[in-house]
This record gives C-alpha cells, sequence and structure tokens, in this order.
C-alpha cells in the first residue's frame, strides 16, 4: 500500500448540491484541478470556479439525457490506473488518460424518489448507472485515490489533506473505500427491493438489506455486546424517526422495548379515544383506555405496578402536562407520544434521566411491511404481522354468546395479545388489562401467571377481589386442552377469545359451556417469539 498520495486533480459529480461550493473553493484553494459534469458544473461556474467539462477530458458529449457522460475509459482509466506500473502508465500516455486523484459522487435520489411515492418510470430514471461504476473504480484503487460520497466527510478530506501537505493518508482513504462500497451496496438494495415490491416478487432469490447508523451504542443487550442503531430510510412513525427532547442517549434495549410499545399503541385508533401501553422487556405490563390520557395512564399503570416502573410509556394521542405528572411519579425510561405540549416538557425537565419521543404520528397497524430475523447461517423474513379482526369476523362457538360489553374487551384483549410474546394470556376488564401472562411454555402457566399478577394487584389497590373477576380473557393461539381455559375460569373470566383450531376444539368448547362463558372463535392466531 502507498504511503500519502497527493490530490492534484479532482472529479466532482453531485445529485445532493450542499456543501459543493464550499468545497470546491477549498480544494481550488490548494490547487487541485477541477473536473465536472452537468449541474454540478454549472453550480461550480456560478460561483466562479474554474471547471473543466468532463466531456472536454473524454471527447464525447453528454447524450442520451445525461445517461452516457461517465462511462469512458479517459474516465475510468484515470481512476483505475495504477500509477506505479508501468504497463499502466505507458496506456495512460498513449491514450491520453489523465490521473483522477479524487473522486466525490453523491447519487441520484433514487430511494427519495421512491418515497415520494413516484410512478415506475420516473423511478427507473432515477437509477444512476455512471455514479456507482465510478464509486466503485475510485474505491478499488483507493491506493491511489480518495473516493467520497457522503457530504458529511467533506471536512474531514480536506483536514486530512492538510495534515499531509495537499495528500490524503492510507487509513483515511481505506476507510472512505468502505464507506463508498457500502453506500453502493444500500443503493443497490434499495433498487432490488423497490423493484421485487413493485412487480410482485415476494421472495426475491437474493435479498439485500441496508441501512444508515443512527447511533453507536455503548453496549447491546448486555455490557459484553457491541451494538449500534440503524436506520432503514423508512418514513413510518416510530422510535428510528422520532425527536428526542430530553434525557440521556437511548440504550438497545430502550429502543427495542420503545418500538414495541409504540407499535401496540398503535392499536389503538386515537379518534376513539385516549390509550396508553407500558412496557417491560419488550412485554405489556398494563394497556388501558380512559377518558383521559392521565386516566388511560394511570389504568394501565394499575395492572402491573410493580413491572411498570422503570418501563416505557406508549401513547397514542399528545402528551399533556396532567399525564406527565402522572408519569412523573415514579421512574420511567422512556415516553413516546405523537407530540407533547408545552406544559409536559416542562414537568419532565425535572427528569433529567427521563427521555422523551415524539414522533409526529402513529404508525399504521395494517400497513404492510417486513419483519427480518437472524438465525445462525441466515435469516428469516416475514410479513409483518397487520392481522386485523372485527367483531363480523368472530364465530361464537359456546351456548351463551358474549354481552356487547364483553365483546368490546375481547377485541380490546386481542389487539393486546399481539403483542405479548407467546405463549400469551391477557385478561381485560373495561377496556383496561388486568393480568399479563407472557412467554411461558405452557399456556396453562401464562393463564395462572396472569390471574396471580391481578390477586397480587388487588391487595395493593385494596380491593376485596381480584380485577379478574369479571373479565375476558384472550389466548394467541388455541387452547390445547380444556386446562387453560379451566383456570381462567376460576380467575373470573366470563368470555373468551381464541383462534380454535385444535384437535380438541370440542372438549374446550363443552368446558366452557360447563362453566358458563361465552366463547369466540378469531381464527387467526398471532404468535410473537
Amino acid at each position: 500500500m502507498s504511503d500519502a498520495r497527493p490530490i492534484r486533480r479532482a472529479l466532482l459529480s453531485v445529485s445532493d448540491k450542499e456543501g459543493l461550493v464550499d468545497l470546491g473553493r477549498a480544494l481550488a484553494a490548494r490547487g487541485v484541478e477541477l473536473l465536472s459534469t452537468g449541474g454540478t458544473a454549472h453550480s461550480l461556474r456560478q460561483a466562479g470556479l474554474e471547471v473543466v467539462d468532463v466531456a472536454e477530458v473524454t471527447g464525447f458529449p453528454e447524450m442520451m439525457d445525461g445517461r452516457v457522460k461517465t462511462l469512458h475509459p479517459k474516465v475510468h482509466g484515470g481512476l483505475l490506473a495504477l500509477r506505479d506500473n508501468d504497463e499502466h502508465v505507458a496506456a495512460m500516455t498513449e491514450h491520453g488518460i489523465v490521473e483522477i486523484d479524487l473522486l466525490v459522487v453523491n447519487l441520484y435520489p433514487f430511494e427519495a424518489t421512491v418515497a415520494k411515492g413516484a410512478d415506475y418510470e420516473t423511478c427507473i430514471e432515477n437509477i444512476d448507472i455512471g455514479g456507482p461504476a465510478m464509486i466503485r473504480a475510485a474505491a478499488k484503487n483507493h491506493a491511489y485515490v480518495t473516493v467520497v460520497v457522503d457530504v458529511e466527510d467533506y471536512e474531514k478530506l480536506l483536514g486530512d489533506m492538510d495534515q499531509h501537505d495537499g495528500a490524503t493518508c492510507p487509513k483515511f482513504r481505506k476507510k472512505l473505500a468502505q464507506i463508498a462500497y457500502a453506500r453502493t451496496a444500500a443503493y443497490d438494495a434499495a433498487v432490488s427491493t423497490w423493484m421485487a415490491q413493485v412487480i410482485g416478487v415476494d421472495t426475491p432469490r437474493r435479498r439485500a438489506v441496508a441501512g444508515t447508523l443512527a447511533q453507536t451504542m455503548r453496549y447491546g443487550e448486555n455490557p459484553h455486546q457491541k451494538a449500534a442503531f440503524y436506520r432503514d430510510g423508512s418514513s413510518r412513525p416510530g422510535v428510528a424517526t422520532a425527536v428526542q427532547h430530553q434525557g440521556k442517549e437511548l440504550s438497545y434495549n430502550n429502543i427495542n422495548d420503545t418500538d414495541a410499545a409504540f407499535e401496540l399503541v398503535a392499536e389503538f385508533d386515537p379518534a376513539d379515544g385516549p390509550a396508553c401501553a407500558i412496557i417491560k422487556h419488550a412485554n405489556p405490563c398494563g394497556v388501558a383506555r380512559g377518558a383521559t390520557l392521565a386516566e388511560a395512564y394511570s389504568r394501565a399503570f394499575d395492572c402491573d405496578r410493580t413491572s411498570a416502573f422503570g418501563g416505557i410509556i406508549a401513547l397514542n394521542q399528545p402528551l399533556d402536562g396532567p399525564t406527565a405528572e402522572k408519569i412523573a411519579e415514579i421512574f420511567t425510561e422512556v415516553v413516546i407520544a405523537p407530540d407533547a405540549d408545552e406544559a409536559a416538557k416542562r414537568v419532565f425537565e425535572a427528569k433529567k434521566n427521563l427521555r422523551l419521543l415524539t414522533t409526529g404520528g402513529l404508525p399504521d397497524p395494517l400497513a404492510a411491511a417486513t419483519t427480518i430475523r437472524q438465525v445462525s447461517g441466515g435469516y428469516l423474513v416475514q410479513d409483518k404481522d397487520n392481522g386485523h379482526i372485527t367483531a363480523e369476523d368472530l364465530k361464537v362457538v359456546t351456548k351463551r354468546a358474549p354481552t356487547e360489553a364483553e365483546l368490546r374487551d375481547l377485541l380490546f384483549a386481542w389487539k393486546v395479545a399481539k403483542h405479548v410474546k407467546s405463549n400469551a394470556i391477557v385478561y381485560v376488564k373495561d377496556a383496561a388489562t388486568v393480568g399479563v401472562g407472557a412467554g411461558q411454555m405452557s399456556r396453562v402457566d401464562s393463564t395462572r401467571i396472569a390471574a396471580r399478577k391481578s390477586h397480587d394487584m388487588a391487595e395493593v389497590l385494596g380491593l376485596s377481589a381480584p380485577l379478574t373477576q369479571g373479565s375476558v380473557v384472550a389466548s394467541d393461539a388455541f387452547f390445547p386442552f380444556p386446562d387453560g381455559l379451566l383456570t381462567a375460569a376460576e380467575a373470573g373470566a366470563t368470555a373468551v377469545i381464541q383462534p380454535g383450531g385444535s384437535m380438541r376444539d370440542d372438549k374446550v368448547i363443552a368446558a366452557a359451556d360447563e362453566a358458563g362463558i361465552a366463547m369466540v372463535f378469531s381464527g387467526m392466531r398471532h404468535f410473537r417469539h
């Protein structure tokens, strides 16, 4: 690997003109000759800079609406030639190829074009060809050539040049080459993913996944694990797109739990009233509606006050002062909401470690999306669970049908169960969870744990009986035996929602009838592992 390499000639061709003129002036002041194309050359000339058109170098004009301008041996030869290889140098001399020491390119805004909802033809026209080709060439030849693809690296480039008398050092060029290849890889990933979607290929032969670094974390789930947070460019409201108003940096676990909380609370349409979800270790420990946001929070908190300590709170409406005052009574890690008023922000100012995030909206729980999970040697890809049911989808399978009040709570419980780790059992009464059992190997154990939590909270709240008395219960998957249902009945549940589909459905139905319980089948399972 060569040492520091002087920059005497630079090719600039950028779609994003931010910082371009300042960079051009800085390079010119350091004696660098500027080559450029199209709009980039025009911007530099308007700033009074002397620029050589690439067309003058290649001897060919830009043609085909700019599709063909840099795809030429005099450009790629200048980027790829090994400067200390006699044959390469001889070929450059013979064919009039000049060395290009610096390439500054950012690509056509394909991702932004797709995000705007442009039509197919417009998206195709925004696929850059010459830019990625030049970037890859310059990055391959980083022993001699410096390549910059991000505006944020302009100042770093100039700083390295100043440290090395107008040259760049090998370590810096290597770093920029890696960034360059990652950029073209992400660009190709965006193109291939978009094309698979628009032509209806659900399982493409090759799937590329890309992201942009949002945060390097102190550690991951545990202190001995390195971690980082990447954004995928999606506009879906959530933790990745939120504005953080206060509090220390989010941790790996904070981000995971906050995402779980916000996706859950988004199941409850704000037009139907305030809702609150409290999450601990990616599982809900309380979810409720209320006449006010403060009431919704209080009712969610009363499901499991112990677990709520140090939890994540998600709201489906803008946070207000009274709700913030209630939240501030205990230690909370993160609060995420579509917005927050000034009164709420003032309340939280005294809680320096509490993170307040606002998103500008709620994610659409019915929108199509993809989830990815890594396994050894590969990864699993599936549609996001956007399954949704209404009262019309339910099948009453017992002699007694649920009352209207029970039906409302059953649908509420079903929405929550979708976001509880399997095996999931959720007791609900009057649009508030009163017991949650999560992540157990046995569904009966989940049923018992949820009931026990309700019993414990009854003692804390000074109630004469657990709130599971007169509640309804949701099970994310079918009851394989009557024992789970009977345990729920013993806890006081009067109605059950479950997918159905067990070989022993008839026995479970018979047990429900004998206990006087109403039961409906949803026909949809919500495993969440």
